[in-house]
């Protein structure tokens, strides 16, 4: 895959990638990638040849615009959780 993608111009991206490809594309490691394809939260590879998988990159795409957005509640303060104390951050007691 790595020739092929050097013999591509960067105008045009391949459609087909594969396992570890298709992870990164959609910023997870290959084995949440699997569990995802598993459970039907990702597509299922197409085969161009005997032997070789790779995925469907818009098909990676709508997959992945189908994947809920994190809710609110459940987020966690990323000022607070990340950053140590800081007594100069707090607010005056009055």
């Amino acid at each position: 895959m790595s020739r092929a993608l050097n013999v591509l111009p960067p105008s045009l991206p391949p459609v087909g990638i594969n396992r570890e490809q298709a992870a990164t594309f959609i910023g997870v490691s290959p084995t949440t990638f699997d569990e995802m394809v598993q459970d039907g939260r990702m597509p299922q590879p197409r085969m161009p040849s005997k032997g070789r998988i790779v995925w469907d990159v818009e098909e990676l795409v709508l997959a992945f615009r189908k994947l809920p957005h994190r809710q609110v509640e459940e987020a966690p303060n990323l000022d607070e959780d990340l950053l140590p104390d800081n007594p100069w951050d707090r607010k005056p007691r009055k």
